[in-house]
């Protein structure tokens, strides 16, 4: 049975939260993204920069087979270069050991 707690919560999300971010999405890669991406930078900065990296690269097909000099120059401005250059890295793992798809376990 829900604590009266997690009721409040739940109540006040489905009054306050906020439904319409672009990464609210059943896509674990674009979850990814947007998590990496909002590390250490503010939802508002990191909206235009993600519906920018997502409509440019819109799978780990994409963004695996994409330049590092091209990635670093779209994050340009979202700072902590070495975030893009680990999803670049993870995306190259992920195509080559996983055929393009997010593992399931550790």
């Amino acid at each position: 049975m829900p604590s009266k707690l997690s009721d409040s919560i739940l109540k006040w999300y489905k009054k306050h939260g906020r439904k319409t971010l672009p990464w609210k999405v059943k896509d674990p890669y674009k979850i990814w993204i947007s998590e990496i991406m909002l590390q250490q930078t503010q939802v508002i900065t990191v909206i235009p920069y993600y519906k920018k990296f997502v409509r440019i690269y819109p799978n780990i097909r994409t963004l695996a087979a994409a330049s590092l000099d091209d990635l670093i120059l779209i994050w340009s401005g979202l700072g902590y270069y070495r975030r893009i250059k680990n999803i670049h890295l993870s995306a190259q793992i992920i195509a080559k050991n996983y055929a393009y798809k997010f593992p399931c376990n550790y």
